[in-house]
């Protein structure tokens, strides 16, 4: 069994500017954001981590960066990690139509239909598919240990419960999962199915100051008028 710690990115632009970031759209942290890793770097000093994987988005690679750095350890940079694949959405600037396709498009995927995809984009078979492989990879080299895991808060809600089906659904998507906000899961391979414990939840109590002024992850009403 290993103890995996998800950690969402630290703020980049496209968090405050609300658009879709997954391929085409790649923004590096905002000076806030550095502030928001180099927080959390100091909160991992403690945690004996093993290894670090990341994202290839900017934002959480640079993340990543920050914080192995102070551990004194290499990143490896995964794939699997990257960020929902809205294909379309990403073109243009954002829109309240767009996020309420996006948030339409989510709700089927968590409400039994796993095969919608965005246009030119992603289905939910895909988006597991992709993560599930990428966990095997880890408990493949980690069969005991620590590792951080950088990425997005979308790739880490929408398969959890693939892993911890014992977390309540209203509760999870009810939960805010602010930049660099951290969950601990621990995870292990049972007989080729993962099958994980949600230790905790997006806890972002380890920043302070202005790195503690946390944007919201979805646009409100205010945003696009």
């Amino acid at each position: 069994m290993i103890r995996l710690y998800l950690l969402r990115h630290a703020e980049n632009r496209a968090n405050i500017t609300k658009e879709f970031s997954s391929r085409k759209v790649d923004y590096p942290l905002t000076s806030k954001g550095v502030l928001q890793a180099k927080q959390t770097a100091q909160y991992f000093l403690e945690k004996e981590i093993d290894a670090v994987y990341a994202s290839p988005l900017k934002r959480a690679s640079q993340t990543a960066e920050i914080i192995a750095a102070q551990l004194n350890l290499p990143v490896t940079v995964m794939e699997n990690l990257r960020e929902v694949d809205v294909g379309e959405l990403e073109n243009g600037p954002p829109s309240a139509e767009k996020w309420n396709f996006h948030n339409a498009l989510i709700a089927e995927w968590m409400n039994g239909h796993p095969e919608r995809r965005f246009p030119e984009g992603e289905n939910y078979y895909d988006l597991w598919g992709r993560m599930r492989s990428g966990l095997y990879v880890i408990l493949e080299n980690w069969k005991h240990g620590n590792v951080l895991l950088v990425a997005h808060g979308g790739i880490f809600a929408f398969t959890l419960l693939e892993y911890c089906p014992q977390v309540d659904r209203h509760w999870l998507f009810s939960q805010n999962n602010p930049n660099c906000s951290i969950s601990e899961v621990l995870l292990e391979d049972q007989a080729g199915v993962l099958r994980g414990k949600l230790v905790s939840w997006a806890d972002a109590s380890h920043l302070s100051g202005e790195a503690a002024q946390l944007v919201s992850p979805m646009p409100d009403d205010e945003t696009f008028k």
